[in-house]
């Protein structure tokens, strides 16, 4: 009885095991996304029963989701607020956030010309982070440029994105 049990309890092992390494999508947990809308309730849970305990009144604000359930996924913000919101609610568009005052660079390394000058908290879109460099091109509101990786919420310090 003890040896058919076993195997049992090994793929449910695996299969736990996986599960925290990919999610329902077979996407990796975690990562970055962005909010698709402009009204984003936010629940202590996983399903409309759960209470609302924020609203996000901004799209394109970037999130990690940092489990998923179904057809909802728990996400996390730069302040460290965490809750669930509907997958439908969420864009794989990604974007950034400054942490930082920051000058936006011509090129990928310090000293570079700056383009312009952002202010902590802007939201800009992510467009590449190369392998082997410390920065990541993005927009910031039709400014191009580059930004170091050490600044960004929205995009991890190893992280390659083209």
């Amino acid at each position: 009885m003890t040896m058919k049990l076993l195997p049992a309890v090994f793929f449910l092992f695996a299969a736990f095991s996986f599960s925290c390494e990919a999610g329902v999508t077979g996407l990796p947990i975690p990562r970055f996304v962005s909010l698709r809308s402009n009204q984003i309730n936010l629940r202590t849970g996983p399903g409309m029963r759960y209470p609302v305990e924020w609203v996000y009144m901004k799209s394109d604000l970037p999130v990690e989701i940092t489990a998923e359930f179904e057809n909802w996924r728990r996400i996390k913000d730069w302040d460290g607020k965490e809750g669930w919101v509907h997958q439908h609610m969420l864009s794989g568009r990604r974007t950034i956030r400054l942490n930082k005052e920051a000058l936006l660079l011509r090129a990928p390394a310090k000293g570079a010309l700056p383009v312009a000058k952002a202010e902590a908290g802007v939201i800009g879109k992510l467009e590449m982070c190369p392998e082997h460099v410390d920065f990541c091109k993005a927009d910031l509101q039709g400014f191009q440029g580059w930004l170091p990786k050490e600044i960004l919420w929205g995009v991890y310090p190893d992280e390659v994105y083209e």
